[in-house]
Formats: structure tokens, C-alpha cells, sequence
């Protein structure tokens, strides 16, 4: 099953050439995802081959114009383009309020529904839970009220073993019965355990996003040993004074929260728009946790 994430925009309060604010699309088994939408998302999503008409959920981690100045444009090409299906949006309570007003004074009309959920940045809260994945907030230690979001995947059915269970005769009927762990008995009365005739599946995989943050142990038990971490890193460590101030974390603190949650990868994010270059960042990040890499735009992560 496909799970992979795709970086629309990496930079922080403001875009510099070449970097955009924060967005990503998430691909869980074709469903799409949009997790922030920063000034310029909709060109990133042209840029990116990431069609909008796919998204069916977008999560906004906080009020910060680089989080969320890109909605209400995406929003009104949906509406232009004759989007009809629900949209659900997941976000801090005032968002639609600004929505609702830009839509008033433009006299707009939007022709689907948008479904809100309000996040609770106080405590974990499952938002949503279907086929695929369990997606859960927590909350961030920013300046406002700010979650991260937590994608699980669900646990699949056991695999069955085709050239055993079809040599056996095994009705058809009964495959669906041994997907779901049962063992099987066959006509004489002798008994088959489930492991002979299936292997388990894959183990679910994680993905934990991490917005805007100060370096605070709170959050670690909920993104622990996800198989994919991404953390904002806005700051090099010699900045560690300017990153408290404004409740951001540093790269070298991003190696640090990898290292401490048992994190199979690491993706930094959110850079300064100070740093022309990000080798630095990597750098540090990698000095703590070998197993970093950059959110550059465009690319995309498998997990």
C-alpha cells in the first residue's frame, strides 16, 4: 500500500526563492492528504503533480499566516473548477471564521461542503479513523495554540499462503475467515493452525508531523518509533536563544527529538529564511541522528 509524503514548502514566517511555506501531501493507499497550506500551495501543487480534485482532508496546525494563507485560494479554485464532493478541514475553531469572511466580502458562494472539525490543542485527539489509517493531534509547544498530527496506518489482514491453502482445497468461502486469524478444519476433523496456512502482515506504518514547536518532551510518547518523523528545525543551534523567544526548535534539537522517540527517519523543515543554504542544518541535525534528511521541495518520501 502505498504511503509516501510529498514536500510542497519548507520555509518558515517568509518565502524565499526557491522555497515556499509550509505544505505537504500525504498518499495513503491513493487518498490524498493536505497537511498545512502556506501562501503559494495551489502553484506547488501544479509544480508537483499533486491534483487538488484528490484531496478530501486538509489539516492546519495553527494560525500562523505561513500554515494557512494558502487555503482560502485552494479553496476558491475547488469552487471554480466545480468541486461538488464534501471537503473536511481540520483546524484551530477561528479558521472558519476567516474563511467565512473572505468568502462574504468576495460575495462567494462555495458549491461543496466544508466539513470543520476543531482541534483541541490542549490534548491527543483521534480526528479521523477509516480503512486505511488513524490520524491523531496533539498538541505542540508554540507561541498560539498549535497541534502536530500523527497518520497510523491500520493493521492489514493476514497474507494467505495460496500454494498451501489451494493444494488443501480450502473453499473460497473460508479465505476471508484465515485473513482474520482463524485456523481451519478440515473434512476429516484434523486442525490447521492459522500460521501454516498465512504469514502476518506488514507492520503499520507511521507518520508523525511535527508544525511549529519549542523542543518539549510532552509530544514524545505520542510520535514514538514512528517509521517517518518530520520536525520543524527553523534555527541553526547557535541561535538557541532567538529559537526559545519565538518557540521554535533548532536542527541540532530536531536530532535530538529523532534520537530520543526512536524515529526510523527524519525530515527538517520550516527553515529561516536566513539560511540561502541548508547544509548546515543537515549537518547539525545529522551530528545527533545520521538518518536526516532535508524537506526539499518537490521531493517525496516513501515510508
Amino acid at each position: 500500500m502505498k504511503f509516501e509524503v510529498t514536500v510542497l514548502g519548507s520555509s518558515s514566517a517568509t518565502p524565499i526563492f526557491n522555497r515556499n511555506p509550509t505544505a505537504q501531501a500525504l498518499n495513503i493507499n491513493e487518498r490524498l492528504y493536505l497537511i498545512d497550506c502556506g501562501e503559494g500551495t495551489q502553484q506547488q501543487m501544479l509544480r508537483f503533480d499533486v491534483k487538488a480534485s484528490r484531496i478530501d482532508y486538509i489539516f492546519i496546525s495553527h494560525l500562523h499566516g505561513d500554515h494557512y494563507l494558502g487555503l482560502v485560494g485552494l479553496l476558491s479554485s475547488l469552487h471554480l473548477n466545480g468541486r461538488t464532493k464534501p471537503l473536511h478541514i481540520f483546524c484551530p475553531a477561528p479558521l472558519k471564521d476567516i474563511i467565512d469572511l473572505q468568502f462574504k466580502y468576495s460575495e462567494t458562494v462555495i458549491h461543496f461542503p466544508i466539513e470543520y472539525t476543531f482541534t483541541d490543542a490542549s490534548k491527543v485527539v483521534k480526528l479521523v479513523e477509516n480503512q486505511d489509517v488513524t490520524i491523531t493531534s496533539f498538541p505542540l509547544d508554540h507561541r498560539i495554540p498549535c497541534t502536530g498530527f500523527l497518520f497510523r496506518e491500520k493493521k492489514r489482514l493476514r497474507k494467505l499462503i495460496k500454494d498451501k491453502i489451494e493444494r488443501m482445497n480450502i473453499p473460497i468461502e473460508f479465505y476471508s475467515k484465515l485473513k482474520k486469524g482463524e485456523d481451519y478444519t478440515d473434512s476429516k476433523g484434523e486442525l490447521y493452525k492459522n500460521d501454516e496456512l498465512t504469514i502476518d502482515s506488514d507492520r503499520p506504518r507511521a507518520y508523525a508531523y511535527c508544525s511549529d514547536t519549542l523542543y518539549n518532551e510532552s509530544y514524545f510518547e505520542t510520535i514514538a518509533n514512528a517509521d517517518l518523523l518530520y520536525h520543524e528545525a527553523t534555527f541553526l543551534d547557535n541561535m538557541r536563544d532567538r529559537a526559545l523567544e519565538t518557540h521554535h526548535t533548532t536542527a541540532l534539537q530536531a536530532g535530538e527529538v529523532a534520537l530520543k522517540t526512536k524515529a526510523e527517519k527524519l525530515m527538517i523543515g520550516h527553515f529561516s529564511a536566513r539560511y540561502k543554504t541548508l547544509n548546515e542544518l543537515l549537518d547539525e541535525s545529522r551530528s545527533v541522528f545520521p538518518e536526516t534528511e532535508l524537506a526539499i521541495e518537490g521531493k517525496t518520501f516513501s515510508i
